[in-house]
């Protein structure tokens, strides 16, 4: 095998475009498979409708902006994006790669998902043989590689140190483009060797766009009440808004509100409103018995009702102190509730919660 060594540069010669093979790297083996990869038309939306350039990315215009003119001008350097899932840090790697090497862009990347591939081995074969190995510009615009390394965080501090050692060995051949959710994982030898863009959760906004399009290209019924309840549920994660889209479509011929609810098993506002009532006026008996009978019959997770009446609590006039100390004691049982706490035992807390704070606001009242 014999390294590239030449530094990154766009090849303005168009005399193999002509050439209607495409290869691929073979994670197992060291070889290059020819043939053209078969269409998938049962494609989930997610991938159906994943931004194809940079200009289609939803959010984040100033990042995309930055690593477009990278890219344009030759200069892209090793990438580390982190963020929130679903924020598009994917998909601006996938656009570059398709912007540097156009329809044969499968061929030069290598992508890895560092959850499933997280040791030191994957490093020392995969990585380094894919790196080291000769590249084909079959009319390509770039003779450099990309190595797309997904959920880097996932990784193990020995597989981090050997990447290091390959990203300073095989620079002038292959960019590294690391992917991950905690930026505090990454050990700092390889963050001081990549520039570093976060992906903050996506404005409202830029999710109803998205939606809105998706909505038209697949001709779907959607009023405005079931949008915003995408939009809300999503919470700026544009993976899980899509997904959201897609299973309602499948389960409802509507995509109401309430379908929208149903279909993800989280509990509608309007029943959040009801238990927060309950809560704040019904003795600790009552309010047990009937949140539980809701919980039953609707066959609603008690983190998700704990996850909701706090961000109920938000809206609720009270002094600032009596809500700081109520959404502490609803932030704790909802940490227990993660652990497989005993639900029951859990209610009764939250319901002690509340009344402690209604004695709190009836004696201020006073």
């Amino acid at each position: 095998m014999s390294e590239v060594i030449s530094l990154m540069e766009i090849d303005d010669d168009d005399n193999n475009n002509d050439n209607n093979h495409s290869f691929r790297h073979d994670k197992d083996k060291n070889v290059v498979v020819f043939g053209t990869p078969p269409d998938n038309k049962a494609t989930p939306w997610v991938e159906k409708y994943r931004p194809q350039s940079l200009e289609d990315v939803a959010a984040h215009r100033d990042i995309v902006d930055t690593i477009d003119r990278l890219t344009s001008e030759n200069r892209l350097p090793h990438l580390l994006l982190y963020g929130p899932p679903g924020t598009g840090k994917t998909s601006t790697v996938l656009a570059v790669a398709r912007k540097l090497y156009g329809a044969q862009y499968r061929n030069m990347i290598l992508e890895l998902n560092a959850s499933d591939d997280r040791g030191i081995d994957v490093v020392r074969q995969q990585i380094q043989d894919f790196a080291s190995t000769q590249s084909f510009s079959f009319g390509v615009k770039s003779s450099v590689k990309l190595v797309l390394l997904d959920e880097a965080d996932a990784m193990t501090k020995d597989a981090q140190f050997a990447l290091r050692r390959v990203i300073e060995k095989y620079t002038k051949s292959t960019r590294f483009s690391l992917i991950c959710n905690n930026v505090n994982k990454i050990i700092p030898a390889l963050q001081s060797r990549c520039t570093r863009f976060r992906f903050a959760p996506l404005d409202a906004v830029h999710v109803t766009e998205r939606l809105k399009h998706v909505i038209k290209a697949e001709g779907l019924d959607v009023p405005d009440s079931g949008l915003a309840a995408l939009v809300r549920l999503s919470n700026g994660d544009m993976r899980k808004a899509l997904n959201i889209l897609q299973s309602t479509n499948m389960a409802s011929e509507q995509i109401t509100e309430e379908a929208v609810y149903l279909c993800t098993g989280n509990p509608l506002p309007k029943d959040i409103e009801q238990i927060s009532y309950w809560l704040l006026n019904e003795q600790f008996s009552d309010s047990f018995k009937r949140i539980s009978d809701m919980k039953t019959r609707k066959g609603l997770a008690l983190v998700d009702i704990v996850r909701e009446v706090t961000m109920f609590v938000f809206k609720i006039k009270m002094p600032s102190d009596v809500r700081v100390q109520l959404i502490n004691d609803l932030a704790d049982i909802e940490y227990r509730l993660s652990f497989g706490c005993n639900d029951k035992l859990q209610l009764g807390s939250v319901i002690a919660s509340f009344t402690q704070a209604r004695s709190v606001l009836v004696a201020a009242a006073k």
